[in-house]
């Protein structure tokens, strides 16, 4: 698994292809939404805590309309839209100052949530959704410091 992050340019934002819907189908619903729990649980005493909720009630409810989101992208049910509309997520995240640093603190512990699944997931699959949240986590920075 090739778990390289791909570098930041403020000028170019490569194209974002969603995940492989293999990816859902071996790790299963749950499985991601124990995914974004672990992913959560490291963000809440990360260094980038403050752009998240800072009540771990609301963290880890935080956590699972993340997991809606991802189950929605990966070819799964519309959980995120039933339930909070259209992704806009650009425009849901340019409240919180996001930057190349902050990008790469989640991607590292996203990396360390998604190692417990590596047995469970093809390679192909997860090289994919790899691949989605390093392009994904570039369209978030909104903020050049």
């Amino acid at each position: 698994m090739n778990y390289a992050i791909l570098a930041h340019n403020a000028n170019f934002i490569p194209p974002v292809e969603k995940p492989n819907p293999s990816f859902l189908q071996e790790v299963g619903e749950q499985g991601i939404r124990d995914l974004l729990a672990r992913l959560y649980d490291g963000l809440y005493i990360s260094p980038i805590s403050h752009i998240f909720p800072q009540n771990e009630e609301e963290m880890k409810k935080a956590g699972q309309i993340s997991a809606d989101f991802f189950i929605q992208i990966c070819g799964g049910p519309k959980y995120f839209n039933q339930n909070r509309g259209m992704p806009q997520m650009r425009g849901r995240h340019a409240p919180f100052a996001i930057t190349a640093e902050a990008r790469l603190h989640w991607l590292v512990l996203f990396e360390e949530a998604l190692k417990p699944i590596e047995d469970e997931v093809s390679e192909e699959s997860l090289q994919s959704f790899w691949n989605y949240i390093n392009v994904f986590s570039i369209m978030m920075i909104n903020t050049h410091s």
